[in-house]
């Protein structure tokens, strides 16, 4: 569950200062953001423009709703958190775009074109 945290945190971290509204996430839509660690293990997490979002990390499947409040994005999950986790999960945000590669902390992100 460390890495699902680590996929959010991440998604949303870079040196860019943060839009305002909806469109900081607009190159989020329809396309896949993925979180690695160290070890390997990734988090694939999909953005609909509806503000839902579906994801999976292994085996494990997530899925609910994304807003942006203020300079943050939160998400929050349909039933209970994973284990260990606050429900909903706010971090930075800031734009980027489709083939963008970043790190944040121990992570390393990736946002690829389509569902993938």
């Amino acid at each position: 569950m460390r890495i699902l945290l680590g996929a959010v945190a991440a998604l949303t971290l870079s040196a860019t200062a943060a839009m305002a509204g909806d469109e900081v996430m607009a190159s989020r839509i329809g396309n896949t953001t993925i979180t690695s660690d160290a070890s390997g293990a990734s988090t694939h997490i999909w953005y609909e423009g509806d503000h839902t979002f579906t994801g999976e990390q292994g085996d494990q499947a997530l899925a609910g709703t994304w807003a942006v409040k203020g300079a943050n994005v939160c998400l929050t999950f349909e039933g209970a958190a994973p284990p260990g986790y606050p429900n909903p999960i706010c971090t930075a945000v800031s734009d980027h775009k489709v083939g963008d590669s970043w790190t944040s902390g121990p992570f390393t992100v990736q946002l690829v074109e389509g569902r993938q």
